[in-house]
């Protein structure tokens, strides 16, 4: 079984071996028959920015392409984005409580306890972006 995940997408801008495009995410109930009855069916619009590896290739700006990724890169950006901070607030929050502190102080450093983490993930969004690839594909549009 294949572990890759595609979104169809229109290229918006190509400059310095980089693609900007635009992808519909939509949420798993969007493919659904009676999406347009239900109302719970959520998609954004979002821009993923894709090394071109190829010299010289066909890709044009408002060009119809599939972007892909492995589902190990899904799971690492999940991991980085939401696993890691979840960890990281319950440990302090366990460390917190077990030093007597009040609740609702231990839930002020918990939560303050993420600006750390986002800025360090800020300043090493480069290598993260170098271990979470996407891929263009043609599309049969």
């Amino acid at each position: 079984m294949e572990n890759v995940i595609r979104h169809d997408g229109i290229i918006e801008s190509i400059s310095e071996g980089h693609a900007r495009v635009r992808i519909l995410q939509t949420s798993a109930c969007a493919g659904c028959k009676i999406v347009s009855r239900c109302h719970t069916a959520e998609a954004k619009e979002k821009i993923v920015d894709v090394e071109i590896v190829s010299d010289g290739c066909p890709w044009q700006t408002g060009q119809h392409v599939v972007v892909s990724t492995q589902g190990t890169m899904a799971g690492r950006a999940l991991l980085i984005g939401f696993g890691l901070p979840l960890l990281f607030m319950l440990v302090i929050l366990i460390v917190c409580q077990t030093a007597g502190l009040d609740e609702g102080f231990s839930a002020l450093l918990m939560l303050l306890s993420l600006v750390p983490y986002y800025i360090v993930v800020w300043l090493r969004r480069d290598a993260i972006a170098r271990k979470i690839t996407f891929y263009i594909e043609s599309s049969n549009e």
